[in-house]
């Protein structure tokens, strides 16, 4: 009973601590924050905290799966009736074996899932703490379109921003509840009436994206969709010259009557 009860022990030691020793291990590197990866601005790469947490879900997946299966299998074949009057006995177990056999298979497995889910948590953290030098950028979501409004009263119904610099959308909406999906940067929110959220992300390649809405917002649903481009700083600042001009631009003198 006593190597049961320190097997147990070193199994509970093992799932509290391995979230932390990994976290650890990438701290020291410099390439994370808080388990998520730095892009190359030295900023947290959400998307690809994301993607990474996804591989190893879909790893800690296929392998709990081979695992039983093959177990179910190999029980399946080597324990079937030879005849339909066969009836089987079970091993009798101990106290100890009974409560080891019970436990210690469920601290394997608690150890990976609390293990995920730490990580789960601390990209979650990421995700809710933009950078203090983000972009600002107001949304309003109304059927069937998006439109972004930039801190300088520039309004567009296309996002554009600069590449390297992160970029935090403030959403509402005028009309009905909406959910706000960029792709690309693994980020979706709903958007509604009388309530602001916000997403973030940090667009560390040039390019563009795709975004939709995924909550049914009525008959033009499908086609609330668009485009978001990230763009070298130059070019931003040139595209958001061209829009600023024109707003700043005099309105020409009426003609005289006449």
């Amino acid at each position: 009973m006593r190597r049961v009860y320190m097997a147990l022990q070193s199994l509970a030691a093992t799932v509290l601590l391995a979230p932390l020793a990994f976290a650890s291990e990438g701290a020291e590197g410099g390439k994370t924050a808080g388990g998520v990866p730095l892009a190359s601005n030295g900023l947290p790469n959400p998307s690809a905290g994301w993607d990474h947490l996804w591989e190893e879900l879909m790893i800690d997946l296929v392998v709990i799966g081979v695992l039983f299966g093959g177990a179910a299998l190999y029980m399946l074949l080597k324990y079937q009736a030879k005849s339909p009057d066969e009836q089987g006995t079970g091993p009798r177990l101990s106290k100890v074996q009974a409560i080891g056999w019970a436990l210690i298979p469920a601290f394997v497995f608690m150890s990976d899932d609390l293990f995920l889910a730490a990580k789960g948590w601390s990209l979650w953290s990421v995700y809710r703490n933009p950078p203090a030098n983000s972009l600002e950028v107001k949304l309003t979501a109304v059927q069937w379109g998006w439109s972004y409004k930039y801190p300088n009263g520039v309004e567009t119904d296309v996002l554009r921003f600069p590449s390297h610099k992160p970029v935090v959308l403030r959403m509402t909406s005028e009309d009905v509840i909406h959910s706000y999906w960029a792709v690309k940067y693994r980020v979706k929110e709903d958007v509604m009436p009388g309530r602001i959220t916000y997403v973030w992300f940090n667009p560390v390649n040039e390019g563009k994206a795709y975004v939709t809405c995924t909550e049914f917002c009525g008959t033009g649903h499908s086609q609330m969709y668009g485009d978001i481009i990230s763009m070298p700083q130059g070019e931003y600042d040139a595209w958001m010259a061209s829009q600023v001009a024109p707003a700043a631009a005099p309105a020409p003198a009426p003609a005289p009557a006449s």
